[in-house]
C-alpha cells in the first residue's frame, strides 16, 4: 500500500479527497517560509501520545504531508548513484524531522559491500570522533547489529542527560554539541537491512508523531530504491572487474619503446580492447579493437576475439593484413551476426618501423615536437561485413621522441560532438600536449583523456568504452 493509499484510508469520515482540499505550506525545512516546529525537551509534552494522532488534523495538513512526500520521493527517484541517494535521503529526512545535521552508514547485512559513511553538517573529523563510542551504544550500531529491540526507530531525546548511555557516547555528543538523535534502519523486502540513518540535535528533542509517521514512510521508499542502486552498483562492479580479466593484466617492457594504456568502461560493459605482446625476433605487436553491441555477450565476443588476434599475431604477426583477414573469418564462423573494427600494428622498436593495418578502425595519431597528424590508412570495411575482407597495409617510421597513439571510436563518441568535431578534439588535445609530459607515454595519454573529456569520462551515462593505447619511441 503506498503513502496514498495509506493517507486515504486512514481519513475521517466525511472529509474531502485529497485532491480537493486546499495545499498549505509544506513541511518545515523544505519551505523555508515555515517556521520550524519546536523540539526543543521544553516541548515534549505537546507531542502527540495516540500512534494515528498525525491524521486527525485538517485534511490539509495530510494533503499537504502528501504533496510533501511525492516530491521528496521524485527528487530520491531521479538520483543514479549510491552516494547521491544516501546525501538525498540525509537532506530530506532531515527537514522532515528538523534536525540540522546527521548521518548515514550503509552497510549491507549481506557484507558484499560497497560500504559507506555519509555526513550531513559534519566534517570528516567529526565523523572520526562518532566512530570513536562503542559501536553497540549508538543508535545506528544497534541497528546494523540487529541488536534486540532495533526493529523500529531510535529515539534518544536527551545524550546528556540520559546517565544509562555510554560516558564516551556522551562525551563525544558533548564535544561536538548535539544532544539528542534520532534513527531509522533503511531496509529492502529483498536485501534485508541495508543500513540506518540518525538525524542530531542540537537540544534535547525529538520528533512529533507526525513527523515520525512522514519520515518512516520515506525511508521505506528510501529503502527499496537504495536496494535497486546497489544491485545496479554490484552488477557493474562485476562487469568492470570481468572487463578487466579479459585485457592484459600489464604491458610488456620492449627496449626502444614505453608502452601505456587508458581504458573506461562503460557501465554495462562494452566490446572496446587493446592488446600488447612480445613477437620473435625483438618485434611488438600493438592492437586495437571494438566488438559491436554492450553486456555480457560484447564482452565475450571481445575476449574470443582478442584471443584469435593474439594465436594469429605469433603466427603471422609481420603481416598486419593476414592477421586481420583470419580474425575476420574467424568472426564470420563464430559470431556471424556480429561485426567489429580492429588495428593491428607490427612494430620493430630497433628500426622504429610500425607496419599496421585496419579493418574499419579509426586512424592513428604521431604526436611529436614537429608534427601532429593522423596516418593515413585506407578506407576499410569492418570485419564481419563482408565476404572476404582485405585492405592494404601502412608503414611509418616515428622520430625519437614521437609518441604513436591507437585508440577506439568509443573516446570520439563520448565526446558528443560530431565525428568530424571529435576529431578536430583529439588532434587539438594531441597537439597541445606540453613538452614536459611528452617524454613520458602515460603522461601523454592522460593528457589528451582529460583533454577529449574533460568532464570526465562519465561512466554514469555513457555506453560507449573508451581505450588509448600509446607507444612512445626513444
Amino acid at each position: 500500500m503506498g503513502v496514498c493509499d495509506a493517507i486515504r484510508q486512514n481519513a475521517p469520515a466525511g472529509k474531502p479527497t485529497a485532491m480537493s482540499a486546499p495545499h498549505l505550506p509544506r513541511v518545515a525545512g523544505i519551505d523555508p517560509m515555515v517556521p520550524v516546529s519546536a523540539h526543543n525537551a521544553g516541548s515534549l509534552s505537546e507531542v502527540p501520545t495516540a500512534p494515528g494522532a498525525f491524521i486527525q488534523g485538517q485534511p490539509a495538513d495530510w494533503v499537504s504531508d502528501l504533496t510533501t512526500l511525492h516530491e521528496l520521493t521524485e527528487r530520491l527517484a531521479r538520483t543514479s548513484t549510491l552516494d547521491d541517494a544516501l546525501r538525498e535521503l540525509l537532506d530530506a529526512g532531515a527537514a522532515l524531522v528538523g534536525a540540522r545535521r546527521g548521518l548515514v552508514v550503509f552497510e549491507p547485512s549481506d557484507h558484499r559491500g560497497p560500504v559507506s559513511t555519509i555526513g550531513l553538517g559534519l566534517t570528516h573529523a567529526e565523523l572520526g570522533h562518532i566512530e570513536t563510542v562503542p559501536r553497540s551504544a549508538t543508535s545506528y550500531g544497534r541497528i546494523l547489529e540487529g541488536l534486540p529491540y532495533t526493529e523500529g526507530a531510535q529515539t534518544t531525546p536527551d545524550l546528556l542527560g540520559d546517565t544509562s548511555l555510554d560516558p564516551r557516547c556522551r562525551e563525544v555528543a558533548a564535544l561536538l554539541g548535539y544532544a539528542a538523535s534520532y534513527a531509522l534502519p533503511l531496509t529492502a523486502e529483498a536485501t534485508g537491512r541495508l543500513g540506518a540513518a540518525v538525524w542530531l540535535y542540537d537540544e534535547p528533542a525529538e520528533p512529533l508523531e507526525r513527523q515520525r509517521h512522514l519520515v518512516s514512510r520515506y525511508a521505506g521508499f528510501a529503502g527499496e530504491h537504495l536496494a535497486r542502486l546497489l544491485e545496479l552498483e554490484r552488477a557493474r562492479a562485476d562487469v568492470a572487474t570481468v572487463t578487466e580479466e579479459l585485457l592484459p593484466s600489464r604491458l610488456p617492457r620492449v627496449t626502444g619503446v614505453q608502452l601505456a594504456a587508458r581504458h573506461r568502461a562503460a557501465p554495462q560493459g562494452g566490446g572496446d580492447w587493446y592488446d600488447a605482446l612480445v613477437l620473435p625476433e625483438g618485434a611488438l605487436g600493438l592492437a586495437v579493437g571494438s566488438v559491436n553491441g554492450s553486456g555480457p555477450s560484447a564482452l565475450a565476443a571481445m575476449g574470443r576475439l582478442r584471443a584469435g588476434l593474439r594465436a594469429y599475431a605469433v603466427m603471422e604477426g609481420e603481416d598486419p593484413v593476414a592477421v586481420l583477414s583470419d580474425l575476420e573469418l574467424l568472426l564470420r564462423l563464430t559470431e556471424p551476426a556480429r561485426s567489429a573494427t580492429a588495428l593491428f600494428a607490427y612494430c620493430e622498436p630497433a628500426r622504429r618501423r610500425i607496419l599496421l593495418a585496419g579493418a574499419g578502425h579509426t586512424p592513428p595519431l604521431v604526436i611529436g615536437d614537429w608534427r601532429t597528424e593522423f596516418i593515413e590508412t585506407s578506407v576499410s570495411a569492418p570485419l564481419g561485413m563482408l565476404a572476404c575482407w582485405e585492405a592494404p597495409s601502412v608503414e611509418i617510421t616515428p622520430a625519437p621522441g614521437e609518441t604513436v597513439l591507437l585508440y577506439t571510436d568509443g573516446l570520439l563518441r563520448r565526446t558528443g560532438d560530431s565525428m568530424d568535431q571529435a576529431f578536430a578534439r583529439l588532434h587539438s588535445a594531441a597537439a597541445c600536449v606540453p613538452k614536459a609530459l611528452r617524454e613520458d607515454a602515460g603522461s601523454v595519454a592522460d593528457h589528451v583523456l582529460r583533454t577529449v573529456l574533460p568532464d570526465g569520462p562519465d561512466p554514469g551515462n555513457s555506453t560507449e568504452d573508451a581505450v588509448i593505447l600509446a607507444a612512445r619511441f626513444v
